[in-house]
């Protein structure tokens, strides 16, 4: 005759379990600032930054493309974890803020340029390795995020998916723009945008899978 487990020893086993390893905000932004860091640092390594990169800093179309990004990467992650937290505020109109300045940028180049130069000028002449390059760069840092956040308590696990992408696109951009020569924000604005777009959508998608409870 076996011995069944009872009810009481199934309380007692998770009574005395170790609890789960809890989210670290501090462990969480520094693994995804690495994880971004390491394969941006490896993509820079392998084709290179581009080859005026300093003197091209001091056009603010070209500032404006690094920095808007990371303007939109540090509140996104600062949301995510508090996404993490029950009962947290989420303002989430933070983000709102790069987004409208980067449309302006884009607005205020569409009027300067004349009809003909649009298409051409929102084009570019790499549109598809900008979208490529950036998605899979950032798929390691948002499988890694969604990852550590399942030791959270997302309420709702597709926004803070979502935040995970935004952060982990957002930061990779910033460093994509260090090889990048297309300096218009008529191209910037639109591919970086829908790169960004792309991965918040899918990191929105898995964590509502991965990350309810």
């Amino acid at each position: 005759m076996t011995n069944r487990p009872t009810t009481e020893d199934l309380i007692h086993r998770l009574a005395t379990a170790p609890p789960p390893a809890r989210l670290s905000a501090r462990g969480a932004t520094g693994t995804l600032l690495g994880a971004a860091a390491a394969t941006v640092g490896l993509f820079l390594l392998l084709v290179g930054p581009r080859a005026d990169l300093l003197p091209a800093l001091a056009d603010p179309q070209v500032l404006a493309k690094l920095v808007l990004p990371v303007a939109l990467s540090v509140p996104a992650l600062w949301l995510a974890l508090r996404s993490a937290r029950p009962g947290a505020r989420l303002p989430l109109w933070v983000l709102a803020l790069p987004a409208l300045v980067a449309a302006g940028l884009f607005l205020a180049r569409l009027v300067q340029t004349p009809p003909g130069l649009i298409a051409p000028g929102i084009l570019g002449h790499s549109a598809a390795a900008c979208l490529l390059s950036i998605t899979a760069l950032s798929s390691p840092a948002i499988a890694l995020g969604l990852t550590l956040f399942r030791r959270g308590a997302a309420l709702r696990p597709a926004l803070t998916g979502g935040l995970i992408g935004l952060a982990a696109s957002a930061g990779v951009t910033a460093g994509y723009a260090l090889h990048c020569n297309e300096d218009s924000p008529l191209f910037f604005t639109t591919w970086y945008g829908l790169a960004i777009l792309i991965c918040t959508t899918a990191g929105a998608l898995a964590g509502r899978r991965l990350l309810r409870w």
